[in-house]
């Protein structure tokens, strides 16, 4: 058994498994805490894989083959390197969702593709640049969350809404009680239906204040003119994900 195991205890082996473990659990610790479908186990077992995987590939004289003699190996591990972030894309895609109009997971997509090759890179023996790769990835997902969080950002808004047409609330007064509120003013466009003699305008805007997008639904309720209207807020991606 110490003889199986003797040279995964290598510095030459052993050191690249082991901080490829360690780098994908601190990763997937922070995706853990912030409640991620991929956390703490999954970049683990990413790294781990892709580091494991790269080491395989880099020692192909080493395989249990019968070579015909004077048959020379040549060993390319950038080919698995190219597999191993190829498999990666599968699986991020599946922590990648949308929901309403904001798309959610491409921070966790990204940490996992960042985490397979923060592997690779343990893997060849470039524990420098790899150990700079881990602590920039941190310095991400961590600190600038914390950044995002106190700095001003403002929530895009998809605004439908639907009005008799001889109701005498048109565009013009759409656009007026938009500026009212605070939101730009952005091209608006509208649809009449013959049939039932409604019209819905639909733009597309953005606030730096929920209090303001409150406030319009709120006047938007109370106005007669108004059959029916939708506003759908989207979030920054990174919001999301930092907000997915």
């Amino acid at each position: 058994m110490l003889e199986i195991l003797a040279p995964i205890l290598t510095v030459e082996l052993g050191l690249p498994l082991a901080s490829s473990l360690l780098t994908g659990m601190l990763i997937g610790l922070e995706r853990e805490l912030q409640g991620k479908p991929a956390g703490l186990r999954t970049h683990a077992l990413v790294c781990f894989a892709a580091t494991l995987l790269t080491l395989a590939a880099a020692r192909q004289g080493e395989w249990l083959v019968v070579l015909l003699p004077d048959t020379q190996v040549v060993s390319d591990p950038t080919r698995m390197a190219h597999g191993i972030l190829t498999g990666i894309g599968f699986l991020g895609a599946g922590v990648i969702f949308r929901e309403g109009a904001s798309v959610q997971g491409l921070t966790t997509a990204a940490s996992l593709w960042m985490t397979a090759a923060l592997g690779i890179v343990y893997g060849v023996g470039m524990f420098g640049l790899a150990l700079v790769g881990a602590v920039a990835t941190l310095i991400v997902l961590v600190a600038l969350r914390l950044l995002y969080s106190v700095l001003p950002r403002s929530s895009g808004l998809h605004l439908t809404i639907e009005v008799k047409a001889d109701s005498g609330f048109g565009a013009e007064a759409i656009r007026g009680l938009l500026k009212a509120h605070s939101f730009p003013d952005q091209p608006l466009s509208q649809s009449y239906d013959g049939d039932t003699g409604i019209v819905a305008f639909t733009t597309s805007t953005y606030s730096r204040s929920m209090q303001e997008c409150d406030q319009l639904a709120d006047v938007l309720k109370t106005n007669p003119a108004v059959l029916r209207f939708t506003m759908l807020l989207v979030d920054d991606a990174g919001a999301r994900d930092a907000a997915g």
